[in-house]
């Protein structure tokens, strides 16, 4: 297992750390953007924050990555995207803006690297609670938009890591070979429009 930690916003950290993993892995199959700023209310220092670390993180680390990629006969790029990016809701601003961004620059990425092998996906979570998280410390300060939150999803609870886990391993494995470009939606039924 591999970790370091770096700041997603520097490029050339970014691609050290693609080029170092991929020395030490022999090369890369599958890249997965999953890094947030979680910069919510609609201040100026949010917008940046978004853009710098929602959006130009998975810029980079796929720039980074795609000359590894083509060496793969199964390579996959994930970018995590949200449903706040898919429909309005209390992350209107900066958060549900790039979020948006990002899975049309992953609907790109499929178009443009389909003739390489390359596949691309986003995968959109719903809410989803975890111990130290976003809904955790909701929960703590706020439990009036907890308990809203909690009433919006009609199966009356929030995802699990693990369930948001094992779409992203479905998309980017091997037994999703012929998907692409596809923005895989795990909510739980919380948002209620039809995606065409």
């Amino acid at each position: 297992m591999l970790g370091q930690a770096f700041d997603v916003a520097d490029g050339h950290a970014v691609q050290r750390w693609v080029a170092d993993s991929a020395d030490r892995l022999g090369g890369l199959d599958i890249v997965i953007a999953n890094v947030s700023a979680l910069a919510i209310p609609d201040e100026p220092a949010n917008w940046q924050a978004s853009f710098e670390v929602d959006l130009m993180h998975a810029v980079r680390l796929v720039n980074a990555a795609v000359p590894q990629l083509e060496k793969s006969d199964a390579a996959s790029i994930v970018t995590i995207a949200s449903v706040s990016g898919r429909e309005i809701d209390f992350a209107a601003g900066p958060y549900g803006t790039f979020k948006a961004a990002l899975t049309h620059y992953t609907q790109g990425l499929a178009y443009q690297l389909a003739p390489k092998g390359i596949r691309a996906n986003s995968v959109s979570p719903g809410n989803t609670y975890f111990s130290g998280g976003v809904w955790e410390n909701i929960e703590q300060h706020n439990p009036e938009l907890f308990a809203h939150a909690m009433g919006l999803n009609p199966t009356g609870r929030m995802a699990r890591p693990e369930e948001i886990a094992r779409a992203v391993v479905f998309v980017a494995s091997p037994a999703a070979s012929f998907v692409s470009g596809t923005n895989l939606v795990v909510d739980g039924a919380l948002t209620r429009g039809v995606q065409f």
